[in-house]
């Protein structure tokens, strides 16, 4: 826009270390542009001058151990995406067990099962499908009733034995890449798929190993709400894949 950034509190030539800086907004030194004459007299700043706000998420200093499980975090939080295209996710495959409920069977006295589950999480199903993304469930155990019950209106494959090769199948009976697929899992069972995806998740009360293999980890615990925010982390790789193609 051609406009120029006033500071209205600090003096370009004599600036704070970001370290020792007061203020809400510091700079983080990721880029600097700046005429060879400023460089010389030893300024990185000078004369014509504007700023570049950058998001939290995508800010991130190392200058100590302790910084490094905050980098981590951010990246569990709001992912990495890397150098490669970004591609739109176009099918989701959730564990049914431990995801889209929190695990727990209730028996009757008469020998019946019954499960919980979260209504944001099927407000996040609608949400995804809307959105144009499949909506696929898998499951170690016969957990039929249970979907029929739920009346989700989505594939599902139950007694699944080897959940890569259900995975595999689906994405090329869908004819998709890997980064066009994410997964939602949280047993061992499903690790090998977490790896697989090219977007993964876990609850937040997933398996130490299923954590280990997934790329974000949920704030929500399996049953309440985990699909849900695992879908809006979904609809954020969205928007990055929608910005790109307008730059």
């Amino acid at each position: 826009e051609n406009k120029m950034t006033e500071p209205q509190n600090l003096n370009p030539a004599k600036r704070y270390r970001r370290q020792d800086w007061p203020g809400e907004l510091y700079e983080n030194g990721s880029f600097y542009f700046a005429k060879r004459h400023l460089i010389e007299k030893g300024y990185l700043q000078g004369g014509k001058m504007a700023y570049y706000e950058m998001r939290a998420e995508h800010s991130v200093d190392i200058d100590i151990d302790i910084d490094w499980p905050i980098a981590e975090q951010r990246v569990l939080s709001f992912g990495y995406f890397g150098k490669e295209q970004l591609k739109e996710v176009k099918l989701l495959v959730c564990s049914i067990d431990g995801c889209l409920t929190n695990g727990r069977i209730y028996v009757t006295e008469d020998r019946k099962e019954m499960v919980s589950y979260d209504y944001r999480d099927i407000v996040g199903i609608d949400l995804l499908k809307k959105r144009g993304i499949q909506v696929r469930f898998i499951s170690d155990r016969d957990c039929s009733k249970t979907l029929s019950a739920m009346q989700l209106a989505c594939v599902a494959k139950v007694n699944a034995t080897n959940k890569l090769q259900v995975l595999k199948d689906w994405q090329e009976d869908m004819d998709l890449s890997w980064k066009e697929v994410a997964y939602l899992g949280n047993e061992e069972s499903d690790v090998e798929c977490l790896k697989q995806a090219g977007m993964s998740g876990v609850p937040a009360d997933a398996c130490a190993a299923a954590q280990k293999a997934a790329g974000y980890i949920c704030k929500s615990a399996g049953g309440c709400g985990a699909v849900r925010e695992f879908a809006e982390h979904i609809f954020l790789l969205l928007e990055k894949v929608n910005s790109a193609r307008k730059q």
